[in-house]
């Protein structure tokens, strides 16, 4: 009963077995691999996006921040939600590889509305040198918190962004499960709906640790090569980076284990709804749960063995009825027992 993070998940066999058949006599290094050429026509493909830069690194971090540097002067501001996980959870990464550039977070929630983000980008460039300077705007897709943007909210977004002559990136570390929430395609989600530069993720999702990191204009590309290299995150043995994304976007593996994961969630949120005394935050809308639980349950559940974060609060002593809040995540190897029996143990 594991419900940490879908990064604590097991790896997908077929990837696993991808990067063993991988192993195999001799491959050219740092990206130049043959299977790295079929990995860029396939993510084209996928995104409709002929021109694309396609590049990857091995983890999360090194996408956004690198991509962000790629979009934004150190004398500038990269605008964001206050909970997202380039400001909360990436140790000053972004404000390292851009060289300096600060984050200005928008409004008061998960989700940026197109009216905060206005106000955030017209409270810069106010105090002339002094001051920084507008950058891009970065999305996450889902959010932090769980849910997930329109093709429309994420237009309206970008719009704001040019109508200030800055670009936009988006956080996908958990692109597949957000797209498969709305029954969109890749380009509806990204360049159509006017995004810029995508970190794509497939390390929650079912790999061990792959990134790519998506640019629809290709004039990115050579100095994304260069600050990647610089940074560090330019694997030599690049082909095993390469085998996990083949084999993640083979058959639609992507999408399948972000319906599966989904699909997890969906049922663990069903049948803690009956639970009495638990209150969701919100409906989840991708492969996150959010919810405040009595202690009674939070003790149950921790004494059973469950593994989840409890974000404030202390499981064995004080008021059994007090709401305490808890995140729970699910993955696409979770199976049907596992789930139900937390649900038995949170119902005791």
């Amino acid at each position: 009963m594991f419900f940490a993070s879908d990064n604590a998940g097991p790896a997908h066999p077929q990837i696993m077995q991808a990067m063993l058949d991988a192993n195999r006599g001799y491959a050219l290094p740092y990206g130049a691999d043959a299977i790295m050429e079929r990995v860029t026509a396939r993510i084209r493909e996928v995104f409709e996006a002929p021109e694309a830069a396609i590049h990857l690194v091995a983890t999360g971090t090194a996408a956004n921040s690198l991509a962000l540097a790629c979009m934004c002067q150190p004398f500038e501001t990269v605008f964001c939600s206050p909970v997202a996980h380039i400001h909360e959870d990436e140790c000053n990464a972004p404000e390292f590889y851009t060289g300096g550039a600060k984050l200005t977070l928008v409004g008061d929630s998960d989700k940026m509305t197109p009216d905060s983000l206005r106000a955030a980008f017209a409270a810069e460039e106010t105090r002339g040198v002094h001051g920084p300077q507008r950058g891009p705007v970065s999305i996450t897709q889902a959010t932090e918190r769980g849910r997930v943007y329109t093709v429309d909210e994420i237009a309206a977004l970008t719009a704001v962004s040019r109508d200030f002559g800055q670009q936009a990136h988006l956080d996908g570390a958990r692109f597949a499960n957000a797209l498969v929430a709305l029954g969109c395609t890749p380009s509806e989600m990204t360049w159509k709906a006017g995004i810029d530069a995508v970190s794509f993720g497939g390390t929650k999702n079912g790999c061990p640790g792959v990134e790519a990191v998506i640019f629809f204009d290709p004039g990115k590309a050579w100095e994304f090569e260069l600050r990647r290299k610089r940074g560090a995150h330019l694997f030599s043995k690049h082909r095993y980076l390469s085998a996990q994304m083949e084999a993640y976007l083979t058959d639609d593996l992507w999408l399948t284990s972000a319906r599966a994961a989904n699909a997890n969630c969906r049922r663990l949120a069903d049948g803690l709804a009956g639970v009495p005394g638990v209150r969701m935050l919100h409906d989840p809308q991708a492969n996150i749960i959010f919810a405040d639980m009595p202690r009674a349950v939070h003790k149950r559940l921790q004494d059973g063995g469950a593994v989840y974060y409890l974000l404030a609060g202390d499981a064995d002593s004080g008021d059994p009825d007090e709401l305490l809040p808890s995140r729970m995540v699910t993955d696409w190897s979770i199976g049907d027992d596992q789930i139900d029996r937390f649900v038995d143990l949170a119902k005791g």
